[in-house]
């Protein structure tokens, strides 16, 4: 197995009220719950419609094993709201952590994933989405990795 999928960070959830699922997680015990930090640390995004990325709105919670992520659509088309529209709510991605995004892009383009959006800082990390929903369960698969003052 490559090393763009051997580590789970997070699992992303998209929904249509973001405090309410955050409200309600945290009341079975899923918390606390974080805003994400903004994306301008980021020198390079690729999006099919950047301005609609830029609308996303995040929370996440670190539980003992991994992250849980909750996603708010803005109103722009963006894959997270494509999803929510046809499926509800719902997992939209799975997250694996990689030492390096642009050698695990380069891993999962060369096993015929196609990139559906990626992010780079200056530093190199960042995060890479495949578009693999339709051929693995619905899911979008994504490698991220941290800033390396963050390693």
């Amino acid at each position: 197995m490559s090393e763009p999928f051997q580590t789970l960070h997070h699992i992303c959830l998209v929904v249509h009220d973001l405090d309410r699922a955050a409200d309600y997680y945290q009341s079975i015990g899923l918390g606390p719950w974080h805003d994400f930090p903004p994306f301008s640390d980021f020198s390079r995004l690729d999006m099919p419609n950047l301005e609609g990325f830029l609308d996303l709105k995040y929370k996440f919670a670190n539980l003992q094993n991994m992250q849980l992520q909750l996603c708010q659509p803005g109103s722009g088309d963006t894959p997270q709201k494509r999803f929510l529209d046809r499926h509800g709510e719902g997992v939209f991605h799975i997250g694996f952590s990689v030492t390096d995004s642009n050698r695990a892009e380069a891993e999962a383009t060369a096993m015929g994933l196609n990139v559906l959006m990626r992010g780079r800082r200056p530093d190199g990390s960042g995060f890479t989405y495949f578009d693999t929903a339709e051929k693995a369960g619905g899911v979008t698969l994504m490698a991220r990795s941290l800033p390396v003052a963050q390693m």
